[in-house]
């Protein structure tokens, strides 16, 4: 399913380049939220924020979960879906930029959020959890700058940063370091509190 949104068409484009230019688009899930995969629902709802070309989406697909994809390029969405599909999985795929356009509605039991930071989507997508939600989350830190150029500062969190940015959740995993892939990252598994009964 393809659901289109209104986006910024710079930040499409831009995207849309960088997934064009790719020789292989496609990607094993990360190894680390693979790792994590007890901590993470196998029913329910799930959202891949920023979510590329689907190497969560579908691994959470393919755990049981009904996955929604959300991301601003066309290139990826369709790279997305073409592999959904070869995969034998189904994933629900929003084209839509998180500047100007509301998150898929909610609750959800699972968020994955890799490698795309904004701090006001983060917010709002703690509070799209359902109780006992679950979000895992994941980006490097400006301290990756001493050996990558890129993402640039705009793009990096600042080191110690990422549990304040889940306030009101259970953080369940927090880790920070020079960890896979040579980057410094900063990784973030949360629970949203369950209801009293």
């Amino acid at each position: 399913m393809l659901v289109l949104a209104v986006m910024t068409a710079d930040d499409r484009e831009r995207w849309n380049a960088r997934w064009r230019a790719r020789e292989q688009p496609i990607e094993e899930p990360s190894p680390w939220v693979v790792s994590i995969g007890s901590l993470l629902p196998t029913t329910g709802r799930a959202l891949d924020a920023a979510g590329g070309a689907g190497r969560h989406a579908i691994w959470l697909a393919r755990r049981g979960l009904d996955v929604t994809l959300v991301d601003v390029s066309d290139e990826a969405i369709a790279l997305a879906a073409r592999a959904a599909d070869a995969a034998g999985v189904r994933i629900a795929c929003v084209r839509a930029d998180f500047d100007v356009d509301p998150l898929p509605p909610g609750p959800w039991d699972a968020i994955v959020c890799v490698h795309f930071l904004d701090r006001a989507l983060l917010g709002r997508l703690a509070a799209a959890l359902a109780p006992g939600g679950t979000i895992a989350f994941c980006q490097p830190t400006r301290r990756n700058l001493e050996r990558h150029p890129q993402p640039g500062a705009a793009y990096l969190l600042d080191e110690g940063e990422a549990p304040g940015l889940f306030a009101g959740l259970d953080i369940l995993v927090y880790d920070e370091g020079w960890l896979d892939a040579g980057r410094h990252e900063a990784r973030v598994v949360a629970r949203r509190p369950t209801l009293p009964p």
